[in-house]
């Protein structure tokens, strides 16, 4: 019986690992983790982490800015908890040796991000979350107790009478399929971007997390908000981080005109300064550019329009010496060089906002289930998350839910009911008959493709009703259909094919979350835009959408009031001086 068992292997899980270790030494660990685990998409993260550290910064401005920029949806207790908790956790990182970007003085160097009104982010070059994660992995290696399990994919959380106790998980290199008793389970498998067709996120980012949770009876929350993130490139949707803007890139239509400066990105004055305007919120921007597609301003592609990311006013030292890995990306998938060529750029799914519902320690509804980091909506990214908060949210609410996970394991040291391995041998035989579909089924890639399209043309930067409506049908269907999807594959070694229709399952259960909430939600706030209803409506929708799976399988939404502590809802701003 594991003490605390950990489902992913990236920066909010290893965090959490490294906490549970802290805690309590005595306590047994174990981290599942369907890649191994510098692997995990933590590594991706190149721009940034938020934290005050001084020059007239301030923990209250830092909250304000989150809150403004998550369009007042945030929980105000778990923003003041995160932004006073996150400087530590990055001091406590430089302490395990991440290498922070640094001033001539020694400083820790800090950069501009969107919706931040102060510099406080905090990098690593353009490499913040290479160097994150490989710190985390470094540490959590001098803790013998911390096991791996890498390459497994969890396919179940084990829950009776309310409580959950461990999980099915598959030997991905043999297919052996293995009963994993646990005191309490911490999911930190992060988003979902894979629902959508054009997406920065990585293959393995399916919302397993979500979906384990979601069928064991822990609610999601706030799912409709979805962000987009401004510049991807066009043909595959690799991110061109934030970064590039803050030192002083432009965005540029066809016309080379900086058009954000049309546009109402937040700041209460009729036009943003033409220093900050790049700088907006993500959500605005990524409107912005529907804006301009639909007056006929951005270029055409065989990949979609695009407009422009122009660096060549940088100079080639200082994106060498700034923003190096923003250069190689370009030059190895883009054939060109930002000191010299513009780069073409298209708004592109990138973080989800929405997920587990938990409270500030991570813990969900069901007893001993805990989650951090993008798999979990606390909430402090509200309808919008601000770049560069993202890390530090892994840090400060990894740690979090592993503490907090350890207690109740060193509290509630009996053993599983018998109904438990019952379930894991249910469990067991399913994925058997899952290798023996109809060959006759339909393929996994077009089923998963037919999903991805109806969320990008119904769940997308704009929605309507009569779109969103069609999607609930349309998903429905391709869930029935997906039950006799086609397994080709017998095998039990590396049978991707298995495990992608596993993630299809999974994919369809978070889809159909995300359209049911943005249906219900009826106006227009940060990242979900109803063209229906424009306006954001506080006096009815101040309130997170909670999401249960009914006994039918399908989505049952309901409200939950906002946490407000000092901000009473406001004008979004951003920028000001």
């Amino acid at each position: 019986m594991i003490d605390v068992l950990i489902v992913g292997g990236g920066g909010a899980g290893l965090r959490a690992a490294i906490a549970v270790a802290e805690t309590d030494p005595s306590l047994t660990v174990a981290v599942v983790s369907k890649v191994y685990p510098m692997r995990s998409h933590t590594v991706s993260a190149e721009g940034g982490a938020a934290g005050v550290i001084g020059d007239g910064d301030t923990l209250d401005e830092h909250c304000y800015d989150t809150i403004s920029g998550g369009d007042w949806l945030c929980d105000q207790d778990a923003v003041e908890a995160f932004v006073a908790e996150a400087p530590r956790e990055l001091i406590q990182l430089e302490h395990w040796g991440c290498p922070w970007s640094r001033e001539n003085d020694g400083r820790v160097a800090v950069r501009p991000f969107g919706g931040m009104k102060r510099e406080r982010t905090w990098y690593a070059a353009d490499k913040t979350g290479f160097h994150l994660l490989h710190t985390l992995f470094q540490t959590t290696l001098k803790y013998r107790d911390v096991v791996r399990y890498d390459e497994w994919y969890v396919t179940k959380l084990l829950v009776d009478d309310g409580r959950v106790h461990g999980v099915v998980a598959v030997e991905l290199k043999s297919g052996r399929v293995e009963t994993i008793q646990a005191r309490t389970v911490i999911l930190a498998t992060g988003g979902c971007g894979r629902v959508f067709p054009f997406t920065t996120n990585a293959a393995i980012k399916t919302g397993d997390g979500m979906a384990l949770a979601y069928r064991a009876g822990a609610p999601l929350k706030d799912m409709e908000f979805v962000q987009y993130h401004p510049t991807g490139l066009p043909f595959t949707g690799i991110l061109i981080t934030e970064a590039a803007r803050a030192e002083g890139g432009w965005l540029i239509n066809k016309d080379g005109y900086r058009y954000l400066q049309d546009y109402d990105l937040g700041k209460p004055t009729p036009k943003p300064r033409l220093r900050s305007m790049e700088l907006g919120p993500r959500d605005r921007l990524s409107q912005a550019f529907v804006h301009e597609q639909r007056q006929g301003r951005t270029v055409d592609t065989p990949y979609g329009a695009v407009v422009y990311l122009d660096l060549r006013h940088l100079g080639e030292a200082k994106i060498d010496a700034r923003i190096p890995f923003v250069r190689e990306l370009c030059r190895s998938y883009q054939n060109l060089d930002p000191a010299t060529d513009l780069i073409p750029v298209r708004p592109v799914v990138h973080y989800m906002m929405g997920g587990v519902h938990t409270d500030l320690d991570g813990a969900t509804p069901v007893a001993g289930l805990y989650a951090a980091g993008e798999t979990a909506c606390v909430s402090i990214n509200g309808a919008n998350r601000l770049g560069s908060n993202s890390l530090p949210e892994i840090l400060v609410f990894g740690r979090r839910a592993g503490m907090a996970a350890a207690e109740f394991a060193r509290s509630h040291r009996q053993s599983a009911p018998p109904a438990v391995q019952a379930q894991g041998e249910d469990e067991r035989r399913r994925l058997e008959r899952a290798r023996e579909r109809n060959p006759r089924g339909e393929r996994v890639a077009d089923l998963r493709e037919a999903m991805q399209h109806t969320l990008e043309g119904a769940a997308g930067i704009y929605r309507t009703e009569s779109a969103l409506a069609a999607a609930v049908d349309t998903l429905a269907d391709l869930r029935e259909r997906a039950q006799d999807a086609r397994v080709e594959d017998p095998s039990g070694t590396f049978n991707t094919e298995l495990i992608n229709l596993q993630e299809l399952h999974t994919m369809l259960d978070v889809a159909q979350t995300i359209v049911a909430c943005a249906l219900n939600r009826r106006e227009s706030r940060g990242a979900h835009q109803r063209s229906d209803f424009e306006a954001r409506d506080d006096t009815a929708y101040l309130a997170h959408s909670l999401v249960h799976r009914a006994p039918d399988g399908t989505p049952s939404v309901g409200l939950l009031p906002v946490t407000i502590t000092r901000w009473p809802p406001g004008e979004r701003v951003y920028g000001r001086d």
